[in-house]
């Protein structure tokens, strides 16, 4: 018979590989998190996180998802590798 560990560890070791961009995007960045450019420059705050861990800004007046392959934080900022003009487009 098998033991329940060498059930269950496959399983989660499944889980924890399945889902780790969106656990890690999620407490990486949060609403009301100022967005930088890879210029440097600010595009906007956060406005909502999505499940998958995009974000979405508000950008001359309509909602623009950055998606979370594109993000990433440094010195503590969330910076997209795109800069504002080209997330506009």
């Amino acid at each position: 018979m098998k033991s329940i560990a060498s059930v269950f560890v496959p399983v989660l070791l499944a889980a924890s590989i399945a889902l780790p961009g969106a656990a890690l995007a999620e407490a990486a960045w949060h609403e009301g998190q100022m967005v930088y450019g890879a210029n440097g420059q600010r595009i906007a705050p956060i406005y909502r996180v999505t499940a998958d861990g995009s974000v979405q800004v508000i950008l001359d007046g309509k909602l623009t998802t950055i998606p979370a392959a594109i993000l990433s934080v440094a010195n503590g900022k969330v910076v997209s590798s795109k800069n504002k003009a080209d997330l506009g487009r």
